[in-house]
């Protein structure tokens, strides 16, 4: 299983397109995955008959895990099997016909089937004499707590240490805390919305949370806009919306503001060179997904606005490429589009921010004027960023949210395409 996608850990299997003993071609299309972030198809890398198929349809497979076996012709059985030096599970199709159910170690049996170990897991148990009780200490890392490869080497790390045992932390279970009435509806999640609630909760965790907000005042923006949209679709056959002005502002204060376009690393802050801006997208079946304008700061406002349109109208058809979802470094959401004024938005991991716009709203406001205060109607426009506090502090985040406010407001009304 590739990885496809900065932070993606895992992929569920929608499709095979090619059986068990189906002879393939490299580069033919053999089945499709999807992740939180997209859908996609995986190739083979070689040519050859299909041997074995280790998952099946709906499986969630963690990234790195063996898909299928591919015997390639004038190969034995044996020249199949994968090196135990790229941490990959040995798997040659006699080791995944006939594995035993369980393996004794130190006079115990262990049953492989209850803990559900991989073949590379099963293989370091019995050369390492890890006994039953010592398998069932082990909280794993994997997808559902399923023990991998680096579990068994922590534990063998630790072996013979003395050190103080914590107590586990207690996980929240949120059903005891719950009431179901007679006419409740119980809908499950689906698999995006199951992943994507298990990233809010890790970047809640992960990352403490600061907002700041500011309002901007947009109105010569707003007559700018109005005034070019037209002649933009005219000459170009794309719609400028306010997105792409916004965007540009938010890549010059990153200029500015360098430590915003960022990530933590253990005590090691990550200073990005490229300035990636995600676009949080609402599907049409309710869930976000994220595709990432890459080398925002090489493009000026027509070229953000025609590369921003073709991934959103991309995201929204669900045609992202693996590529146009991973690599951010500040991401932007927009609450207008629901009327919604002011947001906290949460984090995109590994990313130290997000802004959240919202609505713009006609209101009355004090304008100073050489004969004095005056109340006038403008256009304004709340703007909300949430930062991570372990890099960001408040002096920051709030000048940084400042600045992209004041490009706003002193943008170039004078510019034509």
């Amino acid at each position: 299983m590739p990885k496809m996608g900065e932070g993606v850990i895992e992929a569920t299997i929608i499709n095979w397109l090619k059986n068990e003993g189906d002879s393939i071609q490299e580069d033919d299309t053999i089945l499709e995955v999807a992740t939180d972030k997209v859908d996609t198809e995986i190739q083979s890398p070689v040519s050859g008959v299909i041997k074995k198929i280790n998952f099946n349809k709906d499986d969630v497979v963690p990234v790195g895990e063996i898909l299928v076996l591919i015997e390639i012709e004038g190969e034995s059985e044996e020249d199949t099997s994968i090196d135990e030096n790229q941490n990959q599970p040995i798997a040659t199709e006699t080791q995944v016909n006939n594995e035993p159910a369980e393996i004794k170690t130190n006079d115990k049996l262990v049953s492989f089937t209850d803990l559900k170990l991989t073949p590379l897991v099963r293989k370091m148990v019995k050369e390492n004499n890890i006994s039953e009780d010592e398998l069932k200490s082990i909280k794993g890392s994997g997808i559902n707590e399923k023990i991998t490869k680096r579990d068994i080497e922590q534990l063998l790390e630790n072996r013979g240490k003395t050190k103080n045992i914590q107590p586990a932390p207690t996980v929240f279970n949120d059903s005891k805390y719950n009431i179901r009435y007679e006419n409740d509806e119980i809908v499950e999640m689906d698999r995006m919305r199951k992943l994507i609630s298990q990233h809010m909760l890790d970047s809640k965790r992960i990352s403490p949370h600061v907002t700041s907000i500011v309002e901007t005042d947009l109105t010569d923006l707003v007559k700018w806009r109005n005034k070019v949209k037209d002649i933009f679709f005219n000459k170009y056959n794309q719609k400028i919306t306010f997105m792409p002005i916004f965007v540009q502002a938010v890549v010059k204060a990153l200029k500015d503001f360098p430590y915003v376009n960022a990530s933590v690393e253990g005590t090691n802050i990550i200073l990005r060179k490229n300035i990636n801006i995600g676009i949080a997208t609402a599907l049409p079946n309710g869930n976000l997904i994220v595709p990432v304008l890459k080398n925002a700061d090489q493009l000026n406002l027509q070229g953000i606005t025609m590369k921003l349109n073709e991934l959103i109208n991309k995201a929204r058809n669900n045609n992202l490429a693996p590529d146009e979802i991973q690599g951010g470094t500040f991401t932007i959401t927009n609450l207008g589009t629901m009327g919604n004024i002011i947001g906290t938005p949460i984090i995109n991991q590994p990313q130290v921010a997000i802004l959240a716009v919202g609505a713009i709203v006609k209101k009355p406001a004090v304008l100073e004027t050489s004969a004095g205060d005056v109340i006038a109607i403008r256009n304004k426009m709340y703007l909300s960023m949430s930062y991570d506090h372990r890099v960001v502090d408040g002096f920051l985040g709030g000048s940084f949210l400042k600045r992209v406010s004041d490009y706003l407001e002193n943008f170039n009304t004078d510019q034509s395409f």
